[in-house]
């Protein structure tokens, strides 16, 4: 498995190795021992499983009180997948990673708490994945304003028109939302 750093300290882009042949190929995409070597030491308690259309956007969430850590990946199709740092003590507060996780690609992103997270379907019939720290409390979770200035996120929308819930519509802005320490 190869760790890749990104420019928010504790999240990772992981390739896993992948082996393959005509028949297809095979991967570990969870091997607990491999993530402590490579120095991720991570116990999960809740798996889920989401199918999206092209120009779906889900995001940007996160829980606090409660944070979820997530390892997340895409079984079929494509996602612009963010992480954006909400530690007010972190040097990368309010700043964002996206990467392109696919079905052909195989990575993975490690997104851990004290982050929001969220992703732009590229792909019709689009299965993501996350494998979470924390279980889910819709009590402490909040919204971060996908298209907010102050992220610059620059999510790759080309003709796309992104469709949102109700509850990511009205994300607040950074300068508004419930942070971390």
């Amino acid at each position: 498995m190869n760790l890749i750093e990104t420019a928010i300290d504790g999240v990772f882009i992981i390739e896993p190795k992948v082996f393959g042949d005509e028949r297809g190929f095979f991967l570990e995409s969870w091997n607990a021992r491999a993530f402590k070597d490579a120095g991720l030491e991570i116990d999960f308690v809740q798996d889920n499983h989401s199918r999206s259309s092209r120009g779906v956007l889900r995001g940007l969430h996160y829980q606090q009180p409660g944070p979820q850590g997530k390892l997340v990946r895409v079984t079929a199709g494509a996602v612009f997948d963010v992480a954006v740092d909400m530690r007010r003590s972190s040097t990368t507060f309010g700043k964002s990673v996206g990467v392109e996780l696919s079905a052909a690609n195989k990575r993975m992103l490690w997104v851990p708490e004290g982050m929001a997270h969220g992703f732009l379907c590229l792909e019709d019939g689009t299965d993501f994945l996350y494998k979470c720290r924390g279980f889910y409390d819709p009590s402490h979770e909040h919204s971060l304003l996908w298209n907010d200035p102050a992220l610059g996120i620059d999510w790759p929308l080309g003709d796309i028109v992104p469709q949102l819930s109700a509850k990511d519509m009205a994300g607040k802005p950074l300068a508004d939302a419930v942070t971390f320490p």
